[in-house]
């Protein structure tokens, strides 16, 4: 693919228009326009409209106003607006060709949406405008705009480029994909067959898992009566929807594919659950033969079948979500699977789409240094025959360097040869001013420290404390400095300053994560006093209202995919700040477990049901957890104490097998041997809710002496039939027990 310039590190350096080169064009001289902008006088609208474009952004630059003139003939001057014909016909569906004659430039295309990206390059590349996100546009402003020389010709690799800003102005500057020919994008199980309307009297249509039916897993492929509810709903659908020609029939976004004896016969001679899907999906492709039916490559549907090839019209979505981001794809010796799996893809078909993922899904608003794996990741699908590329990274939800990452993407997807520091460096000095430098040097010391630990890079980690690792104590004071100095740079253009501020957040995130994390270790949030007391570090709590206050002044509505607004998320921060200085009768006392707990979480350590530290969503943090056992402790206070309450808080997070207890029974004795029930307290919460919640369990009653403070919490020991994990053992978690 041909190009023309380099993209310019500055914004002027575009427009050096010093004396005009053979063959240049002049359009505009001391702000009068001296051309015309030439358009087909059988033009379609569309193409009308890249000619009010081009108009629009010219008479911005320059305050010229550049008439719009219908021609039959090539016009001997100006720019030329040309749409279909022999010329284009080399340049397929979005490809286009710029090229300069005596006093004109040509715009050639083969179509309308190839023309339009003819002229957003006209204007990017060589006129210097900006688009940097939607509500960041840079123009140059000149009163004499000349043209140099030119013949660029580009034809994107990709044909299908999506990624998540769908800012109508943003993805036509940028040349993005859209939605708007999917009639259903993915995960579509549940709304092709709803299991509330199908489930209660045909529980066949839906996976056997663990010799049971399940709702909320996936579909039985090997119905005939499923794949006549399929067509059926598709062919209501596409006459409602008739301009979608895309439909996906893909599977839930969970797991439990069907293991009924049909459904499993086809996958074990397929040697894939790619088997029966893709069968099924082919049934329905030949129902639709004048659509393309889309299917999912994803978690356990990855791996391609042995004998079954997808028709022409069905659409491989193949999905990345387990990569490590912190390494190019097919540079990983550690993950090879998935480039086995897309080789072994490709030699079924070449109408793949690849969704990758860009962004850590569980922490949105933390350090993610992925940007070095962008280009090569690209690179090696395009170089696979791939043809369609999905980079889900989530930048309306305002993830690290949103702006960023998107329009690097952006560039990257139409071309993955592209001079990627070029384009980065001119990012940063267009949108971040003269903090350019410093967010440089903290991009690239990030990256650095990556590769330099060997940590691994996962869309759903966290910005755990390290000895030596990216986000290790002093990297943080390093990125912090630099930091100081973005801003210091910026403090005089209050816009440019807000955009900084925000691109910081990640990292005061992470200082406050791992705080919470360290509690009273290292640089934790808490200090310890006399007597062991503790007491909040001074500047934290200042540190998350400069966070909190930061999410809202950029609009950042959530920190991870599924929930955590920034008000929520200060809240438990400051509860888990007040608990861990409020003292009660347990604090520190002994533990005694009838059972171990798993050693995998605080190491197994009874004493964390004492520690003071309460946990929050996650489960990794500040709990104690039992597999497919109750839970059952005994704390000795030491000496007798009149005991009014006792409380502790338990986890539910089911996507994880977390489950609350069924019911906790709280005992007190004086002597160790002799327990009163004092309190007893089935769960509320309903077992199928979703997400990371917690409930508290608690007794209170009159006063009365104890020495030995007794909680049993009865774990449902394995996950029930209607759950994904079905048969298996269920986790019961539980973060303190407090006593009063």
């Amino acid at each position: 693919m041909k190009h023309g310039p380099a993209v310019l590190a500055g914004l002027t350096a575009a427009l050096s228009l010093a004396a005009p080169a053979p063959c240049a064009v002049e359009l505009v001289r001391d702000g009068q326009a001296v051309a015309v902008i030439h358009l087909p006088a059988a033009a379609t609208p569309a193409a009308a409209a890249v000619a009010d474009t081009l108009r629009g952004f010219l008479r911005r630059i320059s305050g010229a106003d550049l008439p719009v003139v219908p021609h039959d003939a090539p016009p001997a001057g100006g720019l030329v607006l040309e749409e279909g014909g022999a010329a284009a016909s080399a340049l397929g569906e979005e490809g286009f060709r710029l090229h300069s004659g005596p006093g004109r430039v040509t715009l050639t295309a083969g179509t309308e949406r190839g023309l339009a990206h003819a002229a957003y390059t006209l204007l990017e590349t060589w006129l210097g405008c900006r688009m940097y996100s939607p509500e960041v546009v840079v123009l140059p402003r000149r009163s004499t705009v000349t043209l140099p020389e030119m013949d660029d010709t580009q034809v994107p690799p990709l044909s299908f480029r999506l990624q998540d800003f769908q800012e109508p102005a943003y993805a036509a500057w940028h040349k993005l994909s859209s939605r708007r020919e999917w009639g259903l994008f993915v995960h579509t199980f549940q709304e092709l067959v709803p299991p509330a309307r199908w489930f209660p009297d045909h529980p066949e249509y839906f996976s056997e898992h663990q010799g049971g039916r399940v709702a909320d897993g996936q579909l039985c492929l090997s119905q005939p009566a499923v794949l006549e509810i399929v067509v059926a709903e598709l062919e209501r659908r596409m006459r409602e929807q008739p301009d979608a020609r895309y439909w996906s029939v893909s599977q839930n976004d969970t797991w439990m594919p069907c293991t009924c004896a049909g459904c499993r016969a086809v996958d074990e001679a397929e040697g894939s659950p790619a088997g029966s899907l893709l069968r099924f999906v082919n049934q329905v492709a030949a129902r639709f033969p004048d659509q393309v039916i889309s299917t999912l490559a994803y978690q356990y549907s990855r791996p391609a079948p042995r004998l079954t090839r997808p028709r022409p019209n069905v659409n491989i979505m193949l999905c990345s979500i387990e990569c490590d981001r912190s390494r190019p794809i097919a540079q990983d010796p550690r993950d090879t699977s998935f480039v086995r799996d897309l080789q072994d893809w490709s030699r079924l078909t070449d109408n793949i789409l690849v969704w990758d993922y860009v962004i850590q899904f569980r922490n949105l608003v933390s350090p993610f240094p992925n940007l070095r794996v962008l280009q090569p990741n690209l690179r090696f699908f395009a170089g696979q025959g791939v043809t369609a590329v999905f980079e889900q990274g989530l930048p309306v939800l305002k993830g690290e360097f949103a702006e960023l990452r998107a329009y690097l993407l952006a560039k990257l997807l139409w071309n993955p040869e592209l001079d990627f520091d070029a384009v980065l460096d001119d990012f940063l000095a267009g949108f971040y001013g003269e903090a350019a430098p410093h967010l440089r040097r903290y991009i690239d010391a990030m990256h650095e420290a990556l590769a330099a630990s060997g940590e691994d890079l996962s869309c759903f980690g966290h910005p755990l404390p390290t000895e030596d690792g990216y986000l290790s104590g002093a990297q943080l004071d390093h990125y912090d400095k630099l930091f100081d100095l973005a801003e210091a740079a910026v403090a005089h253009r209050p816009e440019v300053a807000a955009r900084v501020r925000t691109a910081r957040l990640p990292l005061i995130y992470a200082q406050i994560e791992q705080g919470l994390i360290l509690a009273d270790a290292g640089r934790g949030c808490f200090l310890r006093g006399a007597g062991g007391r503790r007491s909040v570090r001074p500047g934290f709590r200042e540190q998350l209202a400069a966070f909190h206050d930061g999410c809202a002044a950029a609009g950042i509505p959530r920190l991870w995919e599924h929930g955590l607004p920034p008000d929520e998320y200060r809240e438990r921060a400051l509860r888990f700040l007040a608990e861990g200085e409020r003292p009660h009768l347990a604090l520190g006392c002994p533990v005694a477990l009838e059972r171990p707990a798993s050693a995998t979480y605080r190491g197994g350590d009874p004493g964390a049901l004492t520690d003071g530290l309460l946990g929050w969503s996650d489960y990794h943090f500040h709990w104690l957890g039992c597999e497919g056992e109750d839970l059952a402790a005994v704390i000795d206070l030491g000496a007798e104490r009149s005991v009014t309450r006792v409380e502790a808080a338990f986890l539910q997070d089911i996507a994880s097998w977390v489950f609350l207890p069924r019911q906790v029974e709280i005992q007190l004795s004086r002597d160790g041997i002799t327990y009163e029930t004092v309190g007893r307290q089935a769960a509320r919460l309903a077992p199928m809710r979703e997400g990371a919640v917690q409930e508290a369990f608690a007794a209170a009653f009159a006063a009365r002496p104890a020495r030995y403070v007794r909680l049993r919490a009865e774990n449902m020991k394995s996950c029930p039939a209607w759950h994904k994990g079905s048969g298996g053992k269920a986790w019961v978690f539980c973060d303190e027990i407090r006593v009063f």
